[in-house]
């Protein structure tokens, strides 16, 4: 049975409009409680920028200038992407059902959001992650292949769980040919305590593997390893070497990149080895760097110290 539009007078102050507009979310869009509840904050947040004047009153000019208020009181990116398009969904509504001509919120954006920096491990860390004891198991052989080689070589884990045992592992040359986005293919070094930790996995990979199996990581049941195989075993690794601190795949990739920008400075290189097509996905650790620096200049330039305790 159609749930009934609530009425406007069912909600205490709530403008006829807007109980109108949630009424018709409930009982057309089947919206959940905690949507409509999102959605009425936001448009109460219309309604306090727009004062005495109703929504069909408004222009693109006015939604800008909200916008630009709403930034201005700290409210982040995101959050106004939010906003925007329930006030983008209220017009239509409007448009549909009320007459209304045009939707000022179309072709409206919101400020850009900060590019957040990827997390990276210190090289310290990097060092005690990877020096865990993990034994002679078949399986501590295997994790600690392939965390050493997330961190020595910047593979993404698609690219590890894709490697072939007969395809691109080259260990007298210390290379990868590893597949990576978009099919392109790349070649990457592998360090010399990858290329140990790799070859003693190889040595026990027989005891795990199928007969048939090309993968080069494999799981229990004697086939190639999933992704989320490795997620759940880097965690594992991580929570037992006692960093205090959460890592997945794409930390070490991180790291690998962080920690081989600050010792060479060749940008160039890194973004050939990460196998970025733009250098702009590269240039976000230069902002790593940079923090790093910032770090070591509060804490060791006179004039920093005597600004941070002013």
């Amino acid at each position: 049975m159609r749930r009934a539009e609530p009425e406007p007078e069912q909600a205490a102050g709530m403008p006829e409009w807007q109980a109108a507009y949630l009424g018709w979310l409930a009982a057309q869009r089947r919206a959940a409680p905690l949507t409509l509840e999102n959605y009425r904050r936001d448009l109460q947040a219309l309604q306090r920028l727009a004062g005495e004047r109703r929504p069909e009153e408004l222009g693109a000019h006015d939604i800008r200038r909200f916008v630009a208020r709403l930034h201005a009181e700290g409210l982040g990116g995101r959050s106004i992407a939010r906003r925007l398009s329930a006030w983008r969904g209220l017009f239509r509504w409007l448009i549909r059902h009320r007459g209304l001509a045009a939707n000022p919120v179309e072709g409206i954006r919101p400020p850009r959001a900060p590019r957040k920096l990827p997390k990276a491990l210190s090289p310290d860390q990097a060092q005690a992650l990877l020096e865990r004891d993990a034994g002679d198991e078949v399986l501590g052989v295997r994790d600690r292949a392939m965390f050493e080689l997330l961190y020595s070589s910047g593979l993404r884990v698609a690219e590890l769980a894709a490697l072939d045992v007969a395809a691109g592992v080259e260990l007298r040359e210390g290379m990868l040919t590893v597949t990576g986005k978009r099919g392109k293919t790349r070649s990457v070094p592998v360090g010399g305590q990858a290329l140990a930790a790799l070859g003693a996995w190889l040595a026990a990979r027989p005891a795990l593997a199928a007969a048939d199996e090309p993968a080069l990581f494999v799981g229990r049941s004697g086939g190639r390893l999933s992704t989320g195989a490795v997620r759940s075993r880097l965690a594992r690794w991580s929570r037992e070497s006692g960093l205090g601190m959460h890592v997945h795949p794409h930390m070490l990739r991180h790291s690998f990149a962080s920690h081989l920008l600050q010792s060479s400075g060749d940008l160039r290189a890194v973004q050939e080895l990460l196998g970025h097509a733009s250098i702009q996905s590269t240039q976000v650790y230069t902002h790593l760097d940079f923090q790093h620096l910032a770090k070591v200049y509060d804490a060791a330039h006179p004039r920093a110290r005597k600004r941070n305790e002013s």
